[in-house]
């Protein structure tokens, strides 16, 4: 979750504007403070409301205590009364970035015991990647070109676009092209209502028992790390006992999307995006790679909106207070999902800080080129694995914290974000709402489809 371009109130000054710089926000301000209240109170407000079934005659949808979160959160940010200072909703992107890398550590617990389940399932982990890939393109470009996108058509649709697909659409296009705010309007679209969706979504398909949750759990792999639990917290909600193995395969999934995405998108999915494009079409408003287009009247205010998601965002929180915060109000959501308290919990989260500074560090050292998610995920796998001597204590130990409680707590960090997000998506036009429904609902559900092939196939 990024930054989008937002006014500030008069009565609530940008902390960068007043120093100056990028502002680091500590807790002897008081403005942190309410951002923490909000951030505890929230998620366990949404954890003891807890999930709720809505029947669909054959099929139901479950909404999860993430979701309440992510909805309470995203109203409080965004309502127009008194919203959430701009301050404080670039904190809360701040500590979301940490906030991903403890849902990674924790998810990587179950990967080391499940590496025999991963080997087994390798072929479907990456056959079920022509789904992402396909998905959008098949699906949601054709609607695309039925509600007269143009040619923003086809960077709104050749991925479910995050932050790399900026680079992409403007090394093959350049930033003033239709194209370019494709992209931007379905990265803020999947940024405000991708979670809902893949949750709902993941919902449904697990209620009507077509899938094996595997192939759920591969599905959910969609290159969003807000996106995957969303949808792997309800595979895992409806099948307990595969917890470790749907996290696991989910994980990995995610991973592989993450990894591949950048080459496929380049040398693949985009350039196949365009022929499709032109075919509907019949090359009739294709813009081709290198030229500008003739019209482009607010090219300017989509560069801007697309250069402040991309910029860093200008208040910041230091490493150990966003690991204070995320640990404190983890450990009060774990305590009201299980209903007791535990010193086991206060040692997971102790772990996780460690595994999650070590992970950051890690990146820095080495200038992002080993990103940090990787360092989590392999750190965490490896302790966790039967060749680890600690491999038992970490299971038993981490055991007291569920991880759908970490997701409540991330998701409500995530919404209380989102309110700077809102204006940017009044401004993009409705057509990217059926359209990034569909883009996120194919990349989710086809993926499933051929994982559900790839697993009988090879005999799951």
């Amino acid at each position: 979750m990024t930054s989008t371009p937002e006014t500030t109130t008069p009565d609530s000054p940008s902390l960068a504007e007043k120093a100056g710089a990028a502002y680091m926000l500590g807790l002897r301000d008081r403005r942190l403070w309410v951002l923490i209240a909000l951030i505890v109170a929230i998620a366990a407000g949404a954890q003891a409301i807890g999930p709720a079934v809505i029947p669909l005659g054959v099929a139901s949808i479950t909404l999860l205590p993430m979701i309440w979160g992510l909805l309470i959160g995203t109203l409080l940010s965004g309502q127009r009364v008194r919203p959430l200072p701009l301050d404080l909703q670039q904190a809360a992107t701040a500590i979301m970035g940490v906030a991903v890398l403890f849902l990674g550590a924790r998810m990587s617990f179950t990967i080391g015991p499940n590496i025999p389940i991963l080997l087994q399932a390798g072929p479907a982990l990456l056959l079920q990647e022509v789904g992402h890939l396909f998905g959008t393109i098949l699906l949601a470009l054709p609607l695309a070109v039925m509600l007269r996108m143009g040619p923003a058509t086809i960077g709104a649709t050749f991925s479910i676009d995050r932050e790399a697909s900026f680079a992409m659409v403007s090394e093959r296009y350049g930033s003033d092209s239709p194209h370019y705010r494709g992209v931007l309007s379905m990265y803020v679209f999947g940024t405000v209502f991708g979670a809902i969706i893949v949750s709902l979504l993941a919902s449904l398909a697990v209620s009507l028992g077509w899938f094996d949750p595997l192939a759920l759990a591969m599905g959910a792999g969609v290159g969003s790390g807000s996106m995957m639990a969303a949808a792997v917290s309800v595979v895992v909600a409806e099948h307990p006992e595969m917890q470790d193995q749907v996290l696991a395969v989910a994980a990995a999934s995610n991973l592989i999307t993450g990894l591949l995405g950048l080459y496929i998108g380049v040398w693949v999915s985009l350039p196949l995006a365009e022929r499709f494009y032109r075919m509907l079409t019949r090359n009739k408003d294709a813009q081709l790679p290198g030229r500008r287009p003739k019209n482009s009247p607010d090219t300017e205010a989509v560069q801007a909106a697309a250069a402040s998601i991309l910029a860093k965002p200008t208040v910041g929180i230091r490493l150990w207070v966003s690991l204070a915060i995320i640990s404190a109000a983890g450990i009060v959501v774990a305590m009201i999902a299980a209903k007791t308290f535990s010193l086991d919990m206060i040692l997971t989260y102790a772990v996780l800080c460690g595994l999650v500074a070590l992970s950051l560090g890690v990146a820095r050292i080495t200038r992002g080129k080993v990103p940090a998610i990787i360092v989590v995920m392999t750190v965490g796998a490896l302790l966790s694995s039967p060749i680890s001597p600690v491999a038992g204590w970490f299971t038993a130990v981490t055991a007291s914290v569920d991880f759908l409680s970490i997701i409540t707590v991330m998701l409500t960090i995530a919404g209380l974000s989102l309110g700077k997000d809102l204006p940017m998506l009044k401004s993009i036009g409705w057509k990217i709402i059926p359209v990034g429904t569909v883009a996120i609902a194919a990349s989710f559900l086809l993926s499933a489809v051929v994982a559900e092939f790839a697993l009988g196939l090879w005999g799951h």
